[in-house]
This record gives structure tokens, sequence and C-alpha cells, in this order.
């Protein structure tokens, strides 16, 4: 086991990583931005170093300081968080040179998953279900004959993509051409690859995750599935664990799919296959996260095992602990999580800002995962997320009714929040009889604007 983990990241994820350090006897150290001079993350860690200025660019994303930080504090191993650098396999391949242990999967393996091309023929070769699509399109008579072949309504997305961005939804072809275009030009300003590639589109999906992990010994499984329906523009709101929508036959097969994927690339540490559930029952592989996702509690309430300690020993090349591997292991009850963002409830616009007034949920079943205190100033560099709220209780009724009470019971003064948007939403008859798909939040805005 190394001995002083750096964490490559800020907020809640790098207290997260932080406090998994410390259980495990680890030293820490912190990286931070002069905007986050004054975050926990650097305060509780064993050490910290700035990094930088304010924009990620120069400080988050700035490689060489990163690396220079852990040399000066004699680190030997980084935990690279979600965002950032986390899915960058250049930033993987150097910290090994560099004598660091990387704290997730191999830099081959994120490659391979993270362009969407290759990851699409991989899992095809896998045997994974796979939607009718294509490889790359580089001209306009593949793109017009791949659409006609696949029919419409067809989606585009860039091989490079994540996040919805450079995702376009065709419904006829008159537009096709016009949204390829458009398509590529936010591919490449966004990712600096304009290639595209197209699917058959699921107009009313759901969208199931499944967490995996594997280890370096050849050790591979599953610890069940996220249902993550529910999101405004491809962006997750809410998450829970496990999902009402999956048949128990539909979940056997699914999860067996997924282990299947990774064990056919050696994937190690933890990952996530995201797949979309058709109406009919049928469900696809439409991507993966080679990393540690914001979502991540609900697995760990429902499942009892520690992702992030997990991460660690595997890096650290130990097996996968026997809590993960037990036969007997089974999912307990039902977790939701609450994504809390300072942003306008109605616009969406970010809303940084001093905090004055805090208090967060607490009881039975609830955590908390946040980088907020009273006086905090939230910046407006970085992502609006304040904290995530994940309440767990015996069956999905009860955990909805303890969501709600938390958000009741939250006080966030300062900042505007999406709290009242997340009442909507747990309060929302067709959440709570768990009738939703993907479109549900949309479908749910435009409600509320047509009666105002």
């Amino acid at each position: 086991m190394f001995k002083k983990v750096l964490i490559a990241n800020r907020g809640e994820i790098a207290l997260r990583v932080i406090r998994a350090c410390r259980e495990l006897g680890l030293r820490s150290v912190a990286v931070h931005s002069t905007a986050d001079t004054d975050a926990l993350h650097v305060k509780f860690a064993d050490e910290a170093v700035c990094i930088g200025p304010p924009p990620s660019r120069q400080s988050y994303l700035n490689v060489p300081m990163i690396i220079s930080a852990a040399e000066v504090t004699g680190a030997d191993a980084v935990h690279p968080g979600y965002g950032f650098l986390s899915e960058n396999a250049d930033f993987a391949d150097v910290c090994k040179k560099c004598g660091l242990t990387w704290i997730g999967p191999p830099p081959d393996a994120m490659r391979l998953m993270g362009d969407k091309i290759r990851a699409r023929a991989a899992m095809n070769e896998a045997g994974v279900p796979m939607l009718p699509g294509t490889s790359g399109i580089h001209d306009e008579i593949t793109l017009l004959e791949s659409a006609e072949r696949i029919g419409f309504p067809v989606i585009l997305k860039a091989s490079a993509g994540g996040g919805g961005r450079g995702m376009k939804i065709v419904h006829e072809k008159e537009k096709l051409l016009e949204a390829w275009a458009m398509g590529r030009t936010e591919a490449q300003a966004a990712f600096g690859n304009p290639e595209m590639f197209m699917e058959r589109y699921c107009q009313k999906p759901r969208h199931i995750e499944i967490q995996v992990v594997g280890d370096k010994h050849g050790h591979y499984t599953h610890l069940g599935e996220r249902e993550c329906s529910i999101q405004r523009r491809h962006q997750k709101v809410i998450e829970e664990a496990p999902s009402l929508a999956l048949p128990d036959e539909t979940r056997k097969k699914i999860l067996a799919a997924a282990v299947k994927a990774i064990e056919s690339i050696g994937y190690y540490n933890v990952g996530t296959l995201e797949f979309l559930l058709d109406t009919d029952g049928s469900f696809y592989f439409m991507e993966m996260n080679t990393r540690l996702q914001v979502e991540h509690p609900v697995t760990e309430l429902v499942h009892g095992v520690d992702l992030v300690r997990e991460q660690i020993r595997i890096a650290a090349g130990e097996p996968l602990s026997d809590s993960v591997m037990s036969s007997e292991r089974k999912p307990r009850g039902h977790a939701i999580e609450l994504r809390i963002n300072a942003e306008d409830p109605n616009t969406f616009a970010p809303w940084p800002g001093k905090i004055t007034a805090l208090h967060m949920p607490g009881g039975l079943g609830v955590r908390v995962d946040t980088h907020v205190y009273a006086g905090y100033v939230v910046p407006p560099n970085y992502d609006s997320l304040l904290a995530k709220v994940i309440v767990h209780d015996v069956d999905r009724s009860a955990a909805i009714r303890r969501a709600r009470r938390c958000l009741d019971e939250m006080v966030i003064e300062g900042p505007r929040t999406n709290i009242p948007f997340l009442r909507r939403i747990v309060n929302h008859p067709d959440f709570i009889r768990g009738d939703f798909d993907t479109g549900f939040v949309a479908r749910m805005l435009a409600e509320r604007a047509s009666a105002a």
C-alpha cells in the first residue's frame, strides 16, 4: 500500500477521497486554485498546494502543476475524483511515468471506452446488446445512406463526446445535414474532435447504469444498477438504486452483460456501464464512464460497500474485498440521491455567492456529501454542485418520504438553489409511481410553463 495520496480535484469529491484515505491510514494532499484557498478539502487534507489561478485550465487541468505538487509533497499515488482529469488517459500515463500510482483503470481501457465508436465496436464484439448504428461518418453520402438504413428518428453523437454536447436528434431527412454540421462544430469546440456517429433514437427510454468493479487479479463483478432517468438536458438530477423498471430476468441479463463487458477488455478498478432501457424491455449499451460516478453513494448505501476505499485497495494491487465478492451480498432497501445546485430554480442559471446561513438535514438514513459551510463563497468558476443528499430506507416509498423531509429541513441562504425544483419532482405523481423516462423533467417543465 502506498503512503500518501494526492487528490487531483476539488469540492465534495475531494473531501470524499480525503475521508477514505484517513480511514485507511493514508496521508492526503489537496491541490487547489486561488479561488479555493478557503475550501474544506484544503483545510481537511494533511497537506495542501496551490496550483494556479481560478480558471480550470490554469489549475485543476494543469497537469505539470499537479505533478509538481505530487513531487514536492512526496505523494506516491493520485486519485482523480470525477470530472476534470478523471477520464484523461494521457494524465494517467504521465502519473505512471512519474512513478505515481494511478487510482483508476488502465489508460488503454480509458482510451478505448472514451472513444464512443471504438467502444461500440468492442462491446459489439463482446456480445453486449447495441442499438443499430454506424462507425464514424465523414461524408454526406454515408450520412444519408446510414440514416435511411437505420430509420428515423436517429441520433447523432460525438465520438469523443459526453454530457450531451454535440448530440443531435433528427426526426426527418430534411434536417439531417444541418444537424450533422452543427454537431460537428460543437464536437470540435468541446472535444477537439469533430467526428460523429449515428444510432437509432430511442424515444422514451430509461437510463440505467451498472456499477462494475474489477481487480488486477482477474476478478470482475457488479454492484447492481442505478436508475438515472431524471435528467435535465442530459444532466442527471436525481438518482436511485435499485431501479423499479427492471424485471428480475432483465436485471440478470443486464448485470451479466456489464460484467462480460469489463472482462472482455481487462478492465480493473471501478467503472459504470450506461444502458438505455427501451419501452419493450430491450436494453442497449450507451457508453462507459471509466471513473467514479457522482451518484456512487446510492450504490454504497444499498450494497454496504465503500467504493473509494475499494478503488484505493485495487490500485495498490489488493484483490476485491470479501464484501464485494460475497455471493451472499444482496441489495438492501432503497436509496435516492438529490443533487443540490447553486442555481435559479426556474431558469437554472448558476448563482454563485456567499452562503449566509446553512443547515443540512440529518437523522437516520440520511447522508450529506458537501464541501460548503456558512460563510463559504460559492465561486463562479466551477460546477454549481453544493451538496448531495442521499437517503436510504426500507423501500422506495419510504425513501421518497425521507427525501421530502430532507428538502424541507434544508436551509441554504445567500445563493439561490434548485431545492424548489427538486421538491416539484419528488412530489410529482408520475415520479412517485415510478412512471417516467429520460423526458420526464422536460415534460414537467412544459406542464408548469403552460399552466403559468
